[in-house]
């Protein structure tokens, strides 16, 4: 691109791409190789904070041999529902790596939504019981259904979802969106702990809140349960993340960074990363008792594999609208 030049790509844009589930596996799972190899420089994620409900955070990432390099600057609200916003906002810019010039901007809601759900079933894949067959939703917003979409591809015994959502016309769009496209029987439970218990696999999509009162207890995950929290400490009360038998994340610096800020205060010693686990230079799930948490904090390297995949798609078909600056 010409100095002062970028391209701007629309959400509708992105989807008219017809980018599979499959597609952003593959491309996730390279980033987290690359990880592994230390090709990628991604510095934990500074944020603000104007409310305890709202959050805005700054992810830069540069990935060595695919010649990405941005960063996502996402939002998330409490208020936004009430307002008939997306809980989740934000946009990405991508940069020449040679020049730093930025050459793309585009919409992050749609590849936050599948990049979490890709990161979350990568490590399902290693993590989760070979016969899971229910799986716990525990808010029934985006990431509640993308998370079904992508685990789906890696969970072929998957029959019952639970569901619960403290908005129950959530509960029925959930319902009503699983019928559609998976055809699983969805139980509608009344309460969380009801939703979670007996469930192979709970995931917990609620709002990341800097002054939590989490619920969540580890007594209500049966034995060879996996949890996967979005949030970081915000649903599970902290004695949870002692408690599990094995804990993994994306990036153990991450992890660290936020418990400086005061995160996660209980946290046993974390068996390894997701990365290390797609490599397989460590071990994963052991035993069908193990009670297992998957803790991914949400890296940018996904972000920006996924945005530079979409910019080099939307110059192949002509796509985007060119601005200057």
């Amino acid at each position: 691109m010409a100095l002062g030049k970028i391209i701007y790509i629309s959400r509708k844009e992105i989807e008219s791409m017809d980018i599979t589930p499959s597609d952003i596996m593959q491309w996730v799972e390279s980033a987290f190789k690359e990880k592994y190899f230390k090709r990628v420089e991604i510095p934990p994620k500074p944020g603000i904070h104007p409310s305890n409900g709202t959050f805005i955070h700054a992810m830069p990432a540069f990935i060595q041999n695919f010649g990405a390099a941005g960063m996502k600057w996402i939002a998330g609200s409490t208020l936004n529902p009430l307002k008939g916003i997306p809980y989740i906002t934000g946009l990405i810019i991508l940069n020449d790596p040679e020049t730093g010039l930025p050459i793309s901007i585009m919409d992050a809601t749609w590849i936050t939504a599948k990049r979490t759900a890709a990161v979350s079933a990568l490590s399902a894949k290693y993590l989760a019981r070979r016969d899971t067959e229910t799986v716990s939703i525990i808010g029934c917003g985006v990431q509640g259904k993308t998370h079904l979409e992508f685990l789906s591809l890696v969970l072929n015994d998957l029959k019952k979802v639970n569901v619960f959502d403290i908005v129950y016309e959530r509960v029925l769009e959930f319902e009503n969106f699983v019928k559609r496209n998976f055809g699983f029987e969805v139980y509608k439970s009344g309460s969380p702990k009801n939703a979670i218990q007996g469930s192979d696999i709970i995931v917990t999509a609620t709002p990341i809140l800097s002054k939590p009162n989490p619920i969540g207890k580890i007594e209500w995950v049966k034995d060879g349960g996996l949890i996967v929290p979005l949030e970081f400490d915000s649903y599970w009360l902290p004695e949870t993340f002692s408690k599990v038998d094995r804990i993994y994340t994306d990036d153990v610096e991450q992890l660290r960074y936020y418990q400086t800020l005061g995160h996660f205060p209980l946290i046993k010693e974390v068996d390894g990363e997701l990365c290390e686990l797609i490599m397989g230079k460590i071990e994963g799930r052991v035993s069908d008792e193990e009670k297992i948490m998957a803790l991914n904090l949400g890296l940018a390297i996904s972000d920006v594999i996924v945005a530079k995949k979409i910019y080099d798609e939307a110059l192949a078909k002509n796509l985007g609208l060119p601005l200057e600056y």
